[in-house]
């Protein structure tokens, strides 16, 4: 079915086109692929987990992939999310095509050149490529002006060489081979930071953000076969400087990457000592089985969906159960606990934390040579607002690996809840540069740093990039209702209230500031001002 009637639009899966009278509108490849599912099971209920499989099959993705391509799919249809006539979402199971679906009546007329997105009465549609930076731009509501901006972040060293470790492939549909070939690449990342001299640079769809040095592979698993292809290229040239492939036995996993990380760093230029090489080939588990629950959790707690916090916590703990000494999946488990989504009790709160800070703990004292580690101490300390600890736990992160985009971002979020959103904004730029794809929290700590500091604009820019790949986060309407309101556009920042009332019902800021880190008064009281202004 490549080409079907869907309510008064015609929709080719061949060019990714949909149209209707004389307008066409061109949309991603991946979103067609969403339309097509649905179209296929109209009137069905599809869950996540189903068009996640039939769309990105084979690949561990979280679930803000499927949410931005909804959102591609709602505002070229002009669908409503709140009074839907194309797409409706099912409360925790996943979404459902509700329009009539057919063949199209005639044939697909020609293409009409337009915008990406049509014009809705309540919001603008733009697509803004922004320099540097590659903003998209979240639909602008009513009066709002588009603008257009650079953010610039300080290059590296000349003498670093700079690496990018791209997501090895899977060769094969099996889920848990697609975990082991994220957690293979995962690996060797958290390998290679640990060499003094060399700089990671997030892998990105954008070229020139690729690192000198590129590391692809792919991962094939068969019976009790492990088969791992290594490649080295010179991005600036293109050139391939060496390749490699790893067979053993599945048994033997650690080993191989051991030998993937020696035999990597003998080709990458510059000297580097025994001692270095002894950390590299650190393990973090012997045992193989432990490694895939670890996996598993991962996969699970990268998903951030509430129903899979207990599935992770589960992985967490039986791999813990498997090797008692296994510090990252100490880690792992206390993230669990601090990361909780739901909206608990102070007395709820302050509970699941101390449990937290323990696992954190318990991680640290049995190795303290791994970032991980000391960045989910920092998040433990960050929600319990000990926010100096926090600092210190960060510090040795980066000291460890100073390519650790998460642990610049965390803390530059941190200097905003202390009072200092000034100092936020580099550090922010630096985690954008050394992870130019990195998620919906960068954004929604930069746009909030910038609000904090009177740069309404920056603000709302990088806060409506955060809804563009989150657009179910309270916290980011929140702050853009309060940029908003700041310069004027009410109606805009009532619209954001509304789609907070939509998820969360009677909010209020002051209620929720009581668990959330903010420690300093005068940003506080900054943002209940603003808020106040739409009745939040």
């Amino acid at each position: 079915m490549r080409k079907v009637q869907v309510g008064e639009w015609w929709a080719d899966a061949t060019t990714n086109e949909l149209g209707r009278g004389g307008e066409t509108v061109r949309i991603e490849p991946r979103a067609m692929e969403v339309l097509v599912v649905l179209a296929g099971r109209a009137g069905e209920a599809v869950t996540r987990e189903e068009l996640l499989a039939a769309v990105w099959p084979g690949v561990v993705v979280g679930d803000e992939v499927l949410t931005q391509s909804i959102i591609k799919l709602r505002r070229a249809l002009g669908d409503n999310p709140r009074s839907p006539t194309y797409i409706e979402t099912i409360s925790k199971r996943g979404y459902r095509l509700i329009a009539p679906v057919g063949k199209p009546a005639t044939a697909v007329p020609a293409p009409v050149p337009r915008r990406a997105w049509p014009v809705k009465p309540l919001a603008g549609a733009v697509l803004a490529a922004v320099a540097a930076a590659t903003y998209l731009m979240w639909p602008p509501a009513p009066g709002v002006p588009v603008t257009r901006t650079v953010w610039a972040g300080s290059g590296m060293p000349k003498d670093v060489v700079t690496v990018t470790v791209l997501p090895f492939e899977t060769l094969g549909a099996d889920v848990s081979q697609a975990r082991l070939a994220a957690g293979i690449g995962s690996d060797l990342m958290t390998d290679l930071s640990r060499l003094s001299g060399l700089r990671l640079i997030a892998a990105s769809d954008r070229a020139a953000s690729a690192g000198r040095f590129v590391v692809s592979g792919s991962v094939q698993r068969e019976a009790q076969a492990l088969r791992v292809n290594v490649r080295l290229t010179d991005s600036s040239t293109k050139e391939q400087l060496w390749s490699q492939r790893f067979e053993r036995p599945v048994g033997d996993l650690f080993a191989i990457q051991n030998e993937i990380s020696r035999s990597l760093t003998d080709q990458l230029p510059g000297r580097i000592g025994e001692a270095e090489r002894r950390r590299v080939a650190k393990r973090y588990t012997h045992s193989l089985e432990a490694y895939e629950h670890f996996l598993r959790g991962q996969a699970q707690l990268l998903a951030r969906q509430e129903e899979e916090i207990p599935e992770a916590r589960a992985s967490y703990s039986k791999a813990i159960e498997l090797d008692p000494k296994f510090a990252r999946a100490y880690a792992g488990l206390a993230m669990t606990y601090a990361m909780d989504r739901r909206r608990p009790t102070v007395m709820q709160s302050s509970a699941a934390l101390a449990r937290a800070l323990e696992l954190a703990q318990t991680a640290r004292q049995i190795d303290p040579d791994i970032p991980e580690v000391h960045w989910a101490l920092a998040l433990v300390h960050t929600r319990s607002r000990r926010h100096e600890e926090a600092i210190r736990a960060l510090d040795k992160a980066i000291e460890l690996n100073p390519s650790y985009a998460d642990a610049y971002a965390l803390l530059g979020g941190i200097h905003t809840y202390i009072g200092q959103p000034a100092k936020s904004i580099p550090l922010l730029r630096t985690a954008l540069r050394l992870n130019p794809d990195g998620g919906y929290l960068y954004y929604l700590l930069l746009g909030r740093a910038y609000l904090f500091v009177d740069d309404f604009e920056q603000a709302r820019i990088n806060l409506q990039e955060a809804l563009l790949r989150n657009p179910t986060d309270v916290e980011s309407h929140l702050y853009l209702a309060a940029a908003l309101a700041a310069q004027g556009h009410v109606a805009a920042a009532e619209w954001e209230a509304d789609e907070i009332r939509g998820q969360e019902g009677e909010f209020k800021t002051r209620t929720w500031l009581e668990t959330y880190p903010l420690t300093s008064a005068r940003l506080q009281n900054r943002l209940l001002q603003l808020t106040a202004k739409v009745g939040l």
